[in-house]
């Protein structure tokens, strides 16, 4: 009866974590770039009473043994990096990656130097703008000011070789290229190029927050799509966002699911306290 109590509290444990993860999913529905969570679980260790036995070693064999196990707990939290829905926003600054890429971005104060895991973040969200430092030039960064890198692992500076540009008349083309429409109406390259990293083991990376991802030992060192031919590029598209790829009606369910899962371990736990006050009532 005490393994018992023990087994459905693991359950329920688990069973919140479970519901925690969902709510989470489920708050994150218009977050862009979002990619929703879900929660994977192992049984714990058992109890062996009998083992099992062949004829040769018993003339009374046992074809199977008799376990008890003693409960469930959380093992991870799995992303799931499918693409979700492409919406059309019609701003320049607005990206989306079509492909199994991520943005490279980097901490605004950042030196040179700071090439550690700590100083580079990955992102899904595109929804970038036009910040300047106290020089007066313009980079393009995330919404909490970190710099998008190009392809030379350099911030993305929105100049041309004359100084001043229309930030309104540039455009990026699927490989990432900048160019921009100057007063003649020429198209002139502006020699930056996002930089599109991808990952051996996506699922490896640490989410911190604002939408960014750190890597990590698990995740393994990015992988500049532009340096690598073998894999497959992603598309990046201007004027559009991803959206998060949390699909309600499933998580609706998924939560269902676990609040039935514990409420018949509180179930459990009931049983085994009346069972225990029974037990606990004989008279000899």
């Amino acid at each position: 009866m005490m393994r018992s109590l023990w087994t459905a509290a693991s359950g329920m444990k688990a069973q919140q974590l479970n519901i925690d993860v969902i709510s989470n999913n489920l708050s994150n529905v218009t977050t862009t770039g979002y990619k929703k969570s879900r929660m994977e679980f192992k049984d714990l260790f058992y109890e062996t009473l009998e083992k099992s036995r062949g004829s040769e070693e018993s003339q009374n064999p046992r074809p199977t043994s008799l376990q008890i196990g003693h409960g469930v707990r959380a093992a991870a939290t799995v992303k799931d990096f499918t693409i979700g829905n492409i919406e059309q926003t019609g701003d320049v600054f607005n990206f989306a990656l079509e492909g199994d890429g991520f943005f490279a971005v980097k901490s605004f104060g950042a030196t040179e130097s700071d090439n550690d895991v700590n100083s580079y973040v990955y992102t899904k969200d595109g929804s970038f703008k036009v910040s300047a430092d106290a020089d007066g030039m313009k980079y393009l960064t995330t919404a909490q000011g970190y710099v998008i890198m190009n392809q030379d692992n350099e911030p993305i500076v929105l100049s041309g070789e004359n100084g001043e540009i229309d930030t309104s008349k540039i455009t990026v083309d699927q490989n990432g290229s900048f160019s921009y429409i100057d007063s003649t109406s020429q198209k002139v390259d502006l020699n930056q190029k996002i930089k599109v990293v991808q990952f051996f083991n996506p699922n490896g990376l640490e989410s911190i927050g604002d939408n960014l991802y750190k890597r990590t030992a698990a995740s393994g060192k990015e992988i500049s799509e532009e340096e690598v031919p073998s894999y497959k590029k992603s598309k990046v598209l201007q004027g559009y966002l991803e959206r998060s790829n949390v699909q309600i009606v499933e998580e609706m369910v998924n939560m269902i699911v676990a609040q039935r899962a514990y409420e018949i371990n509180s179930k459990s736990i009931q049983a085994s306290d009346e069972m225990m006050q029974q037990a606990n009532q004989l008279r000899r």
